[in-house]
């Protein structure tokens, strides 16, 4: 199912709904976690905090939207509050290791380096797709006239994406040739998610 029309068919109903946001919820909460993870023990820029911040913030404001549908619905981030939870739970996790790999097989860094540069182009690829997937959800929510918004969080995501960008110009010349590998993994990915995604709602249906 293409990702508009499975979009447009989760939020006809509150149950399928809930776990969207939750599961959006789920991972703005795992990359705000992974992103202080990768934070060197002194040497944290303010950029760096404010993301980790914001990132916190976007999983609380997804999870509170939930209250607009049910304020019994998923409480938690338990696997059957999730939609997908396997696929959600491996997303970030395997965009991580991958990406790692492929930057210490094609960069000479130090293992803190390496971790540093993994938060900048794990980040800058998921802030490349949040940067995607959020103006649809909130064309769609506009279109179905709903109360649920993500408006806010539109704004915060083009941000942060001006603001990766300029921290990989510092890190790099060449950052760009490494990012389209990085993007091309985090598709791979994406498109799986998605895939379970769509498998989970027409199995319940």
């Amino acid at each position: 199912m293409e990702f508009y029309k499975l979009l447009n068919y989760i939020v006809q109903n509150d149950i399928q709904h809930a776990k969207w946001l939750n599961t959006l919820s789920f991972m703005e909460n795992a990359g705000a976690r992974k992103i202080s993870a990768c934070e060197h023990p002194v040497l944290v820029n303010q950029i760096q905090l404010k993301h980790a911040a914001e990132e916190h913030r976007h999983a609380y404001y997804l999870k509170k939207q939930i209250s607009k549908l049910d304020p019994s619905l998923c409480q938690t981030y338990q696997s059957k509050e999730l939609l997908a939870p396997r696929a959600t739970r491996q997303y970030l996790h395997r965009l991580d290791i991958e990406t790692c790999r492929y930057l210490r097989n094609h960069l000479n860094l130090t293992k803190e380096e390496l971790k540093y540069a993994a938060y900048l182009f794990v980040t800058y690829a998921i802030e490349v797709r949040a940067d995607d997937l959020y103006p649809v959800y909130q064309h769609i929510l506009t279109k179905n006239n709903h109360k649920v918004m993500v408006k806010s969080i539109i704004l915060e995501e083009e941000g942060h994406l001006e603001e990766m960008t300029a921290q990989l110009n510092e890190f790099s010349d060449h950052w760009k040739s490494h990012a389209e590998q990085v993007q091309k993994i985090e598709e791979k990915l994406h498109q799986e998610w998605i895939s379970s995604i769509t498998q989970e709602i027409q199995a319940y249906n």
